[in-house]
């Protein structure tokens, strides 16, 4: 029962981050947009029949049944037909009907006397400025949460201090995996060295880094060596002869070597039977900017190569292929891999909270270069669009020719349809997948 708790603890732990990240995303629209003097008709969180809601001046603030992102309504999204203009679209029928039902929404949104009011008729900058301010804020929170990950609780690292101590050893090339009972001691255990030992020397020599204490004991088969360990706050001296045994040989990529004839190779080293504790070390604030750098461009591939990716879930959640733990996931696939990670008893309570605070900062990349897809109804799209308005004034104020005015985005609008039903396609799919073949830590 404890961890099915805990297991619904971080799944809403999780939601209730995502649901904070999307609420400040669109208040990065929301701020820039008031100050430019836009009428901001609604802000809401979540699509769908509306929850609850308040009207604060002439903005209705609420909450709406389908979590799956959020919205804030400014008047006049879309220019109306120019004087003498037919507003015709390059398709008829239903698609000039839904371009037409665009532009009588938008203009449905201008009140009488508040024409100035428009978010088309505001300067490209200005416009460019309210759609990144969604993105911007995913970015910071981004910054935030990395921030509190790898300065606040740091990175896991191999420490000088012994984390276990085998009771035996057993060769590389042996197909024994457990300790028999006639197997001799390993030489750690048999000299008295025990786990929570922190290494301070070998032959004299101060020990720093775990390396350097396996660099030597690797090349020391058979000869005694004087190690000094503190032990409860002690320093205490240890002699122990490492034992000769065979390890494989790993390449730079970390793989295992082989030779002419394909056996993997060998090599004699000497060993105690001791591994490394890891601990959290603490990073410098300048590490946050690479590792969310390194994050936008994981996510930027995963974009890049989508359709690919989106093949390989459909294969996977329909066939026998296996999940790709770098792939893809819904807010469900998010869910349960928080589940699983608060429900580890086994993991200390600073490791988990650390791994969905981290969660949540990738989820937030994650939105960041998604929404900077220059497609409709994406806010990379009304940048787009704001970006193609500009340079045409740019040319038509260069030439001398007469200013262009606001570019037609109403026309896009049976793209943005396809965009929609494309990415509701995906969420469907990678939902599905989460469900009935999902990607796990365990």
């Amino acid at each position: 029962m404890e961890t099915v708790g805990l297991y619904i603890l971080g799944i809403v732990i999780v939601a209730l981050g995502l649901a904070i990240s999307i609420a400040l995303h669109e208040l990065g629209h929301l701020i820039p947009a008031k100050l430019f003097g836009v009428r901001v008709g609604q802000y809401m969180i979540g699509f769908g029949p509306t929850l609850w809601s308040r009207k604060r001046g002439e903005t209705e603030y609420g909450v709406k049944a389908i979590p799956l992102g959020g919205y804030i309504s400014m008047a006049g999204m879309f220019p109306p037909v120019k004087p003498g203009g037919r507003g015709r679209t390059a398709s008829t029928g239903f698609f000039q009907t839904m371009v037409q039902d665009a532009r009588t929404s938008s203009a449905d949104s201008v009140l009488d006397g508040e024409e100035h009011r428009t978010f088309y008729g505001l300067a490209v900058w200005k416009r460019i400025i309210i759609m990144l301010g969604g993105p911007f804020m995913n970015l910071v929170i981004a910054f935030v949460l990395f921030a509190v990950v790898l300065s606040g609780f740091g990175v896991q690292q191999v420490s000088t201090t012994i984390g276990s101590v085998s009771k035996c050893l057993i060769a590389a090339t042996s197909s024994q995996t457990e300790c028999a009972a006639g197997d001799p001691a390993a030489p750690a255990a048999q000299a008295g060295i025990k786990p929570g030992d922190r290494l301070v020397s070998i032959n004299g020599t101060p020990v720093t880094e775990w390396t350097d204490a396996t660099a030597v004991i690797q090349r020391s088969p058979s000869r005694p060596l004087d190690l000094v360990v503190e032990r409860d706050g002690a320093p205490l001296s240890i002699t122990v002869t490492p034992a000769l045994t065979q390890r494989y040989v790993y390449d730079s990529a970390g793989k295992v070597e082989n030779g002419p004839d394909g056996t993997p190779l060998t090599q004699d080293v000497g060993m105690l039977g001791i591994t490394a504790a890891y601990e959290y070390v603490p990073q410098p604030i300048t590490a946050v900017a690479p590792a969310v750098g390194a994050n936008i461009v994981a996510v930027g591939n995963i974009i890049l190569h989508l359709p690919q990716r989106l093949v390989d879930v459909w294969n996977a959640a329909f066939g026998s292929q296996a999940r790709d733990p770098n792939g893809p996931i819904s807010v469900v696939g998010v869910g349960r891999i928080a589940g699983e990670v608060t429900s580890i008893n086994t993991i200390p309570v600073a490791d988990r909270a650390a791994y969905l605070i981290g969660l949540v900062g990738s989820v937030n990349v994650a939105l960041l270069v998604f929404n900077l897809i220059p497609l409709m109804p994406l806010d990379g799209g009304h940048v787009a669009g704001a970006l193609w308005e500009g340079v045409r004034r740019l040319f038509a104020k260069v030439f001398k020719r007469r200013d262009p005015g606001p570019v037609d985005t109403a026309k896009v609008i049976p793209l943005t349809l396809a965009v929609v039903i494309l990415l509701g396609g995906m969420s469907l799919l990678l939902i599905y997948a989460d469900i009935v073949k999902p990607i796990t830590i365990l």
